[in-house]
């Protein structure tokens, strides 16, 4: 782990005025909000990840600073049609500009292509990677072809069973009416 990202948190200034790229390989298993989400997750399943941060001119204003992310990561997840293991690729390439307050980044959320946080003292990028990882999943994720046929069984065999069992309707009127009712 580098020396700049110490117990998860960075000197998001410091960092970018170093000018020195992150290019780190984090163990799934320590994104716990994430490692829910796998299914066999292996011990030594890691996301590779690389961020740089930059000073970008402003008219008027004192310099931006910029953080560009990228990871990818095959994540194992459950295949929602045979319920097996898939693996899925993800892939992450964003750009963030920092603000000074929460309410800028609320006014200028409207206008801005990129995504902007707010500058603390002490950023978190690892919570910011594994927020952006779990924004990445595939919604419904699925092999192109299950390694195994689906056993579609979801009331099949009870349908089938019922059909049979019900009587026609018809057919008890048809009873109702060859009985004579005498009074």
């Amino acid at each position: 782990m580098s020396s700049n990202l110490q117990a998860n948190r960075l000197n998001m200034q410091a960092f970018v005025q170093d000018g020195v790229p992150l290019a780190e390989t984090t163990l799934l298993q320590n994104m716990e909000r994430l490692a829910k989400e796998m299914q066999g997750l292996q011990p030594d399943s890691a996301v590779h990840w690389t961020a740089k941060g930059e000073l970008r001119p402003q008219p008027g204003a004192e310099p931006g600073v910029w953080l560009h992310l990228q990871a990818k990561a095959d994540l194992p997840l459950t295949c929602q049609r045979c319920m097996g293991a898939v693996i899925a690729p993800v892939e992450v390439d964003q750009w963030y500009r920092f603000v000074a307050t929460e309410d800028i980044a609320m006014a200028e959320d409207d206008q801005s292509e990129e995504d902007l946080l707010v500058m603390e003292p002490h950023f978190d990028l690892l919570a910011l990677l594994e927020d952006e990882l779990l924004m990445a999943l595939p919604l419904v994720p699925m092999h192109e072809q299950c390694p195994v046929t689906p056993t579609l069984s979801a009331g099949e065999v009870d349908i089938a069973s019922e059909t049979a069992e019900k009587p026609n309707p018809f057919a008890v009127l048809a009873e109702l009416k060859k009985k004579k009712i005498v009074i």
